[in-house]
């Protein structure tokens, strides 16, 4: 069974973001970047499937230079090969189009399954797997927080608010997990060390067949007009409780709207 695991290269969720004023885009330069953490769990999720059945795990990712990271990270943690799209077009893609491009990238391997994470703890849209799955023409399963295979057939369960459902599909197929399909694996030193002789493939839009006018910022949908920065956090007030403190705590409330 071939499974090929999307991720995506995030500045990382602990550090001060911001946008980059010459573009409105978000500064992927001033923050370290990192393999999405809800990526780690489609990973983890690729491992136990392959290795439940006798399986090969393929890395993509699409991505500036530094999202090869996202790969390394991935390939120490088991996967056996990576393929890492980058072009200077890409810059500024929506999920349109980066849903164009993994389905492009996926169009040049063999594959059984596609995993994603839920969504990425940059852009949170979480609507990537689904698209890259219409362009495709394959059944997307998302939000899966237990994933089972059993020949061509996978089982998906999906764990709402108020009820659990149990979806099937039939392979080849899109499926994305959420943070609650199991613990990520930490990399060992012996998966570090095997990760540095691991292929990883390098390809650009031309490799796939793609224009670059149909990519990048100025392609995309939706565009950031405006920002500001996050205002200074101002200091709390003191009630003193005089008899009155759960009177004027309520009146508080009220006037933040929160009651």
């Amino acid at each position: 069974m071939n499974i090929v695991v999307c991720v995506k290269y995030v500045p990382d969720a602990t550090a001060d973001r911001s946008f980059d004023s010459s573009d409105s885009t978000v500064d992927r330069e001033g923050v370290d970047g990192l393999l999405s953490e809800l990526d780690e769990y489609a990973v983890e999720q690729a491992l136990q499937v392959a290795e439940e059945n006798d399986g090969e795990v393929t890395v993509l990712t699409v991505g500036p230079a530094d999202a090869a990271d996202a790969v390394r990270k991935a390939l120490q943690m088991g996967a056996d090969k990576g393929v890492h799209v980058e072009d200077d077009d890409i810059a500024g893609s929506d999920a349109v189009a980066t849903s164009l491009i993994l389905a492009k990238a996926l169009g040049t391997l063999e594959y059984d399954l596609v995993f994603f994470g839920m969504s990425s703890t940059d852009g949170t849209m979480g609507v990537v797997p689904t698209m890259v799955a219409e362009r495709l023409g394959l059944p997307a399963v998302t939000y899966g927080s237990e994933i089972t295979v059993d020949g061509s057939t996978v089982t998906v369960r999906r764990d709402g608010d108020v009820a659990t459902e149990t979806i099937t599909a039939t392979a080849p197929a899109v499926v994305s997990v959420t943070d609650q399909s199991g613990e990520p694996r930490y990399p060992s030193f012996k998966g570090i060390m095997a990760a540095k002789k691991k292929p990883v493939e390098d390809l650009t839009l031309s490799d796939l067949g793609i224009e670059a006018s149909e990519v990048g910022l100025d392609a995309a949908w939706t565009k950031v007009l405006s920002f500001a920065p996050r205002p200074p956090r101002t200091a709390g007030e003191i009630v003193t409780d005089e008899g009155d403190g759960g009177v004027k705590l309520a009146e508080f409330l009220a006037s933040k709207k929160f009651v």
